[in-house]
């Protein structure tokens, strides 16, 4: 039986003190970077993550601006958009922050979601994680990591009882309180307002997005919002953040064109195209009669529209956005995309190095555009739009799938095998990597490449022990 699964995780409600005092104990930072991998094993296991490049690069250009105004840090940080339309997000160990896609569905502007964001990456500077965990010989990381990502998740439901419950067994008897306190949160705020403002944001973002998350708890039948269950007294920090800011009032900041669209593009995107469907289309066709003219309006309707099927009325709707905005390359690239959905290569080709014209470095641009050159039979110039794509973006996995398979074609068999091993090792088909990576160890040259697939046989070697060892 694995050791900590989403179903059996008991929730641990954090409203209670401190049990561990806050510089009592801190594990070092290559412990922490150690939890921050567990933890996100068990993450990864229990939730869907929005991949779509144009939505995840905003969120960590966002993210990267506020680092940007931090002294030097001993993590590399790392966002991501849970796709569940809960208010929740939170902060892993060593620096990987996750916001909900429901509570990015909420916001209005940039500077909640910077808001929201500075707030969390606080937690990490100030490593209140790490200053809860008390080393034990009895309770491993592992364990501690599948605690805690329970905890985050939400897991259980968020209507248990307050303070911290006693893990049991699964805690080899012992109790842990891995709680934020009150002291905590104000201190993730003070140095959250901090470097907000250091970074060019007013702070207000954060006082209006947990207002947001409040008035959750107050007007919808859900359960109570996983964030006000893990970061506790929210009045009392809506109170602090009002008054910090009237004394804090600084003239006003305007917010830039190229910010305003950024927000927009990826805000419209994440509700047409990973919200729920008849909320889109519903929200999508109302901004059209109220703002026929805004090329958003037209843009999302399309997205939505081609998500349920209706691809012919979709392209219609993004020539009309593209009449309104001519050049943009997002509208050209989803054009481009749903054209090639529908079959139509020449015009789907066009279309998108029309957009690679533009954004050169898009990578579902570059990624639709070799896609579509396999279907015209161009696999050269397939191999090199994806090689370009994966040397700018590594953790691009489906573009790792298709260059196998070109290569394949191709009858570069060892290329083939390579590309797969590594597709299948980042989706933890260990099985099916094995194979390949073997297979390709037995004819590969390159030297770089034999050094990797001899690395990540190493990597996935450990898994599958550590694996085992779970289920003993």
């Amino acid at each position: 039986m694995k050791l900590i699964t989403k179903k059996y995780i008991v929730i641990i409600i954090l409203i209670a003190g401190m049990l561990i005092p806050n510089q009592a104990f801190s594990i070092t930072v290559k412990q922490e970077e150690e939890l921050s991998r567990e933890f996100m094993e068990y993450v990864l296991k229990d939730v869907e993550l929005i991949e779509d490049p144009l939505i995840v690069n905003y969120l960590n250009n966002v993210g990267k601006r506020i680092i940007s105004a931090l002294p030097p840090q001993p993590f590399t940080y790392h966002f991501y958009i849970i796709k569940d339309d809960g208010y929740n997000a939170f902060a892993s160990p060593a620096g990987h922050i996750f916001i909900n896609s429901g509570l990015f569905e909420a916001m209005d502007t940039e500077e909640e979601l910077a808001g929201i964001l500075g707030h969390e990456i606080a937690h990490v500077v100030c490593r209140h994680i790490s200053q809860k965990i008390e080393r034990s010989k009895k309770i491993g990381l592992a364990t501690l990591a599948g605690i805690a990502a329970g905890i985050f998740l939400g897991t259980g439901g968020a209507a248990v009882g307050a303070g911290a419950v006693t893990i049991g067994s699964m805690a080899a008897g012992q109790s842990i309180a891995l709680a934020y306190s009150r002291e905590d949160e104000m201190q993730a705020d003070q140095l959250g307002l901090k470097h907000l403002t250091k970074a060019g944001y007013s702070g207000f973002g954060l006082l209006s997005v947990l207002k947001k998350i409040r008035s959750r708890q107050w007007f919808s039948s859900d359960q109570i919002p996983t964030y006000l269950t893990t970061h506790p007294a929210v009045e009392d920090r809506i109170a602090y953040i009002g008054t910090w800011l009237e004394n804090n009032t600084k003239p006003k900041i305007r917010t830039s064109a190229k910010a305003r669209y950024d927000f927009e593009i990826a805000h419209t995107k994440l509700i047409a195209m990973y919200g729920d469907e008849r909320t889109a289309l519903r929200k999508f066709q109302i901004s059209i009669d109220k703002h026929p003219e805004s090329p958003m309006a037209h843009y999302g309707y399309a997205l939505i529209l081609a998500r349920t099927g209706n691809r012919k009325d979709a392209v219609a709707h993004l020539k009309t956005a593209l009449e309104k905005k001519a050049f943009d390359p997002n509208i050209l690239r989803d054009l481009g995309r749903i054209y090639f959905l529908d079959g139509l290569y020449p015009e789907a080709l066009n279309s998108l190095k029309g957009a690679a014209g533009i954004a050169p470095d898009d990578p579902e641009t570059l990624f639709f555009i070799g896609r579509t050159q396999i279907e015209l039979g161009k696999l050269k110039e397939a191999v090199f739009t994806f090689e370009k794509l994966i040397a700018k973006n590594p953790d691009y996995t489906l573009a790792l799938y298709f260059l196998g398979n070109v290569y394949g074609k191709l009858g570069k068999f060892e290329d083939a095998h390579y590309f797969l091993g590594i597709y299948y090792q980042n989706k933890q088909d260990y099985k099916n990597a094995l194979f390949h990576l073997n297979r390709a160890l037995k004819t590969i040259i390159d030297p770089g490449k034999r050094s990797k697939i001899e690395e990540l046989l190493k990597e996935i070697r450990k898994n599958e022990a550590e694996m085992r060892k779970e289920d003993l």
